[in-house]
C-alpha cells in the first residue's frame, strides 16, 4: 500500500503529501477522503472502501420474528429442566424402547461376525 510507514495519526493533508513521494498517481484516490484526522491505516481503507454497514443503517432494522419454539421447547430456557425427557411428538409406531432394541440386536450381530473371523482375540 503507498501510506504503508506513513506516521500516524495524520491528517488528510498529510496523508497525501506522504503518497506524493510514494506513488504520485495514487493521490487521485486519496483525494475522496473525508478531510480528517486518521489513526490507523484500517481507518484510511475504511473510508475509501467502506466494509462495515453503517450504524444508523443496522439501528433502524428490526429483528425478524421466530419462527417457532426453539428445539426442546420450554426446556431451552428452563433452568432446570427434566434429563431425559421425552417429546410428546413420538410417533407410536417408533418408540424409543424400539431404536434401542434394533440398535442392541445390530450390536450383537456385528460381534458374531468378528468372532467368526477371528477379529479382536
Amino acid at each position: 500500500m503507498v501510506l504503508e510507514g506513513v506516521a500516524l495519526p495524520a491528517k488528510k493533508q498529510e496523508l497525501l503529501d506522504y503518497a506524493r513521494t510514494q506513488d504520485a498517481a495514487a493521490v487521485s484516490d486519496l483525494q475522496a477522503l473525508p478531510d480528517r484526522e486518521y489513526s490507523s491505516l484500517d481507518e484510511v481503507g475504511e473510508a475509501l472502501a467502506p466494509v462495515q454497514p453503517s450504524r444508523a443503517q443496522s439501528l433502524l432494522e428490526h429483528p425478524h420474528e421466530e419462527s417457532g419454539d426453539p428445539p426442546g421447547g420450554g426446556s431451552y430456557t428452563d433452568l432446570h429442566p427434566e434429563p431425559g425427557s421425552l417429546r410428546p411428538s413420538i410417533p407410536p409406531a417408533n418408540p424409543p424402547q424400539k431404536t434401542l432394541e434394533k440398535q442392541a440386536e445390530t450390536l450383537k450381530q456385528q460381534q458374531k461376525r468378528r468372532q467368526e473371523r477371528g477379529v479382536g482375540e
